[in-house]
Order: C-alpha cells, then structure tokens, then sequence
C-alpha cells in the first residue's frame, strides 16, 4: 500500500484504535496436532473472533521470513523493504540515547569467548541490567575514540547494549560479526555489497578495531569477555506517523527494540518500568484519553517460542487473555489483535508463515469464525494480505479515511 496516498486520505477525527501485537504469536501444531494459540484456553479471544473479522498477514513477502523490525515496519503501515533499519539503529533508539544525522550504530552482545577463540556463550550467560551496564561503563572509559572517530556507547538490556560512531561520514552497509553459533570464530565486520563505499570500508574498519581493544579490556571478564556486533546502520527517521495519519500516537511497550521503532517513527513512548503484562495495561488504562492509535505490545509470546517452550507460550496467551476485557472497556473503535510475525516452538526462530489477525470495530463485516486460532482463520473474512493494508484498514474501520476520487 503507498503511504503517500493512505496519508492523502487520512483525516483527523475523535475515534481511537488500539493495535495489539503479541510477538511472534503464529505457531504450527504441536502437541496434541495443535498450535500454541489453539492449545491455550481463550475464551475472551475466541468472543473476540466471534465478534470479528479474521484472516492472515504477511509481514513482508509470501515465504520471506522477517525479523522483527521490519515487520514493526509493516504493522505500521510503512514498506518494510524500501524503509529497512538496522537492529542497532531500533535498539539504540528506544533508549534514552539521542540520535545525531550521520550517526552510525551497532546493537552489542557481550558473549563469552572461549580460550581457542570460539565462542562459548552468544549473551554471556544472559548477565542482568547491573551487570551489563557495569561491563559497558568499562568499555566506555577505556575506549572513547578510533582513528579520529568518536565512539558512543550506551545500555540497552541486560548483555545488549550499542556502540556508535560519530564524527565522519560512514557507510552502515555492513555484515554482522555475530557467526550465529557457538563454538564458531566471531567473524570479521566486513562490507555487505560487492563494490563497497570507502564510507563502508571505513566503517568496517573502525568496527574490527573496535572489537580488537574490547577484547583486551574486557580480557579479566568471566562472562562478558568479548563484544559482538551487529544490525549496523546509519540513522535516519521515518516520516512521522502522526503527521502521516492525523493522530495522537502511543507506544505501550517493555523492550527498548519496540520503543526505538517507534520513536523512530514520532509516536510518544511510556518509559516507566513495564516488567509485567499487568504494569503495560494499566499504562493503557491511565493513557488511553490522551491517546488516538495506541500500539500495545507483549513480547514473551515470541521469547518462548525462541526457545522452544510450548507450555510457556500457552501461558502467556492465557495470561494476555484474562487480561483482554481491560482493553475492551476502554471502548477504541477499532482493536486489531495479531503478531508482527510468526514464531513456531517447533523451529524455535522466526519463521515465513503467515500471521493471525482479527480485528473487531461496529463497521466489520463478521465472519463465521468461532475461535482465535490458525485453523479457524483459514475461513475467516480477511483472507490473506500484507501487513501495510492493515493501517489503512484501521484507519477506515476508524473513519479516519476519506473518499478517494468523486
């Protein structure tokens, strides 16, 4: 969908609309042949698909498998192919650092190296907050500059954090260091296209030097002995999302990843302590009247998909349920329930399959679907189509929209 044209189309008006998006909630069957939501007891999910229209979106391309910025990206109703931002750009952003044009940022994972130089832990035993912020502040008194180029640091959570370069033109087309494994070599920061920039041999550069001396600062670590770099990417926001739809926008988040889109893209963002789903509804509840687009976000679906926990990620729709009437007695016009992308116990990652969606507003045209769930889905109203033709959906279902042509 052309974001100039929904923004053409877009006009203010008093009605509200809630985005729900429960991370990686699509699933494929797993004990007992059933999917993680079909498996859960949901009976305020399943009135809600009752009450709506359902179906399923694709966050980027049939078969495409989308991490989790881009598909943000898309739920908001920007092309996430053409607006791509790095992980290091989504994180760095959703904490209190304060972006620069020409800033150039890599999302950090302290790891633990092993003495043959493999590594032996990708997140350096998952240190807490206390810890990775004490190992961070190491690093930033030792290492404040390379080559001329002034090097930021800041927290992110737990053993993420961000390094960023400042001061020179630089090029953010850059392969990760992260080999994705244990007991493989980190690889070298390299440039990502096959005639690179000088800006991104630069940058390349100045990333493997800046493991280099991390490494040997780092040296007398037990767990977070060793940095590794990925998601590069130079600094530039979106165009702002209440510009584009005429709107009073909120983001109810917990993770810095999901703050950073969107401040990316000019929504306010809460940010308080969120440590519990409780503590996220009843920001909604406090928020709501200030408020025209709130986008709600639960991310433990999608964490323990990733590991491959199918019990916890039942528990967690369960929990998101009982919770849901809190929602709906705010009253928005419009309350979309869905995922930004699908994440399978089975194959404990992200994957291509497409995501579940159920919107409710007085304007739907219900379907016959009697529960939230894959299976049902299949016959719901929606059909299947791309996560960008959801915004202009809420928008219309909002009458938000006006007439296109005579």
């Amino acid at each position: 969908m052309n974001l100039d044209f929904v923004s053409d189309l877009a006009v203010e008006a008093k009605s509200k609309v809630v985005l729900v998006v429960l991370d990686g909630v699509g699933g494929l069957p797993g004990p007992e042949g059933k999917t993680s939501l079909e498996a859960a007891k949901t009976p305020n999910l399943d009135d809600f698909a009752r009450r709506g229209v359902s179906g399923f979106h694709d966050p980027v391309a049939t078969g495409i498998t989308p991490g989790s910025g881009p598909a943000h990206i898309g739920l908001f109703g920007y092309d996430p192919i053409e607006m791509v931002i790095g992980r290091g750009v989504l994180d760095t952003a959703g904490t209190s650092f304060e972006f620069r044009a020409g800033d150039l940022a890599s999302r950090l994972n302290f790891a633990t190296l092993a003495a043959d130089g493999t590594v032996a832990d990708r997140r350096a035993g998952r240190i807490p907050d206390e810890e990775g912020k004490r190992v961070l502040a190491k690093l930033a008194a030792e290492i404040k500059e390379i080559d001329g180029v002034e090097v930021l640091w800041q927290h992110v959570k737990e053993y993420r954090a961000a390094a960023i370069f400042r001061g020179k033109k630089l090029d953010g087309r850059l392969l990760d260091s992260d080999p994705q494994k244990v007991g493989k070599k980190p690889l070298e920061v390299v440039p990502a296209e096959d005639e690179p920039s000088p800006e991104a041999i630069k940058a390349a550069g100045l990333a493997n030097k800046l493991i280099a001396q991390a490494r040997e600062v780092l040296s007398d670590e037990p767990k977070a002995n060793f940095i590794m770099m990925r998601g590069f990417d130079v600094y530039e926001p979106l165009p702002n999302f209440c510009e584009l739809y005429k709107w009073r926008a909120l983001a109810v988040a917990a993770y810095p990843m999901y703050k950073g889109v969107s401040k990316l893209c000019g929504m306010r963002v809460i940010e308080e302590g969120q440590s519990s789903l409780e503590d996220e509804f009843a920001i909604a509840e406090r928020e709501f009247a200030n408020t025209d687009f709130m986008f709600f976000h639960v991310k433990k679906t999608d964490s323990a998909g990733e590991d491959g926990n199918f019990e916890a990620k039942v528990k967690v729709i369960e929990h998101f349920d009982a919770l849901l009437p809190r929602l709906e007695a705010l009253k928005p016009e419009v309350l979309l329930i869905t995922g930004d992308h699908s994440t399978p116990c089975s194959m404990k990652a992200h994957s291509w399959h497409p995501v579940p969606v159920c919107l409710v507003a007085d304007t739907a045209r219900v379907d016959a679907v009697a529960s939230f769930g894959e299976t049902a889905f299949i016959a719901g109203g929606l059909g299947r189509v791309h996560s960008t033709e959801l915004m202009p959906l809420m928008l219309a279902h909002a009458g938000r929209l006006r007439k296109f042509g005579a």
